[in-house]
C-alpha cells in the first residue's frame, strides 16, 4: 500500500506514447499494455521524473477540479494499480 508520503516514479522498462491527449503504456516484462485517461496521462507525465505523492496531489488540485479527500483517494488507487503492474517504483521516504 502506497502512502501519501512516498515518492514514486515510472520504471524504465516500458514505453509509453501519447494518443489523443491518453496514455498508451507497453510493460515490457509482460508485454501487456494499459491506457490511461486524461488526468491519468497527466500524472503518468508527472512520475517520469521521481515524485512525492503529496507533490502530485497538489498539481492535480491546482490543475482539475477536485477536493483533496477524492484527489489523494483516487491517485492513491492509481498509484497501487501501476505498482501492481510494476510499471512504477515506490519509495516509502518515512521509512528511510
Amino acid at each position: 500500500m502506497i502512502s501519501k508520503s512516498a515518492v514514486v516514479v515510472a520504471t524504465k522498462e516500458q514505453v509509453s506514447s501519447d494518443l489523443a491527449g491518453e496514455a498508451v503504456i507497453l510493460n515490457l516484462k509482460n508485454g501487456m499494455y494499459y491506457g490511461l485517461d486524461a488526468i491519468g496521462s497527466r500524472i503518468w507525465t508527472l512520475i517520469q521524473q521521481p515524485q512525492s505523492v503529496s507533490a502530485l496531489c497538489d498539481v492535480i488540485m491546482a490543475e482539475y477540479d477536485v477536493d483533496a479527500e477524492r484527489c489523494e483517494r483516487d491517485l492513491l488507487a492509481l498509484l497501487n494499480n501501476l505498482a501492481e503492474v510494476q510499471l512504477i517504483e515506490v519509495s516509502d521516504v518515512a521509512a528511510a
